[in-house]
């Protein structure tokens, strides 16, 4: 796969984000809702037909001694539903810290100024952007 879309699911919002193999880099795109009635299906759909990604990545929230957890089930079902609703291979990626990892990106991006507290909504598609980094270096990295 060449473009790939990574989603951090949550309860109440799913992180978008896109990243390319070749050039081995990830951004942050949208975040859509997620509640009562499910995720926003429609502007999800609307993201894989602007995007033509070859290949989607869940993060699945993992404990730190690799666990499973409530969450880690709900991410399952929704990257089945993807999976069942774009036939499109779908792989789960090991979202551990990343929740940490992207409060401290976006405080870094307040401090240089490049994102404001009204932008915290962001703050999902940034640990998407951190779970397809992650999936990137894995995949790109040497055997």
């Amino acid at each position: 796969p060449i473009t790939v879309l990574g989603f951090d699911y949550g309860a109440r919002r799913i992180g978008i984000a896109v990243g390319n193999r070749v050039t081995g880099s990830a951004r942050a795109l949208d975040v859509v809702g997620n509640g009562v009635n499910g995720p926003d299906w429609a502007r999800i759909a609307t993201l894989l037909r602007e995007w033509r990604p070859d290949m989607l990545l869940v993060g699945l929230p993992l404990t730190l001694d690799a666990g499973e957890q409530a969450n880690s089930q709900h991410a399952r079902a929704f990257a089945a539903a993807l999976h069942e609703r774009h036939a499109l291979p779908v792989e789960l990626v090991d979202e551990r810290l990343t929740s940490r990892a992207a409060a401290d990106r976006f405080a870094e991006r307040r401090a240089h100024g490049t994102a404001r507290r009204k932008h915290a909504a962001a703050l999902d598609a940034i640990a998407a952007e951190i779970i397809v980094e992650q999936w990137l270096r894995d995949f790109c990295a040497p055997s």
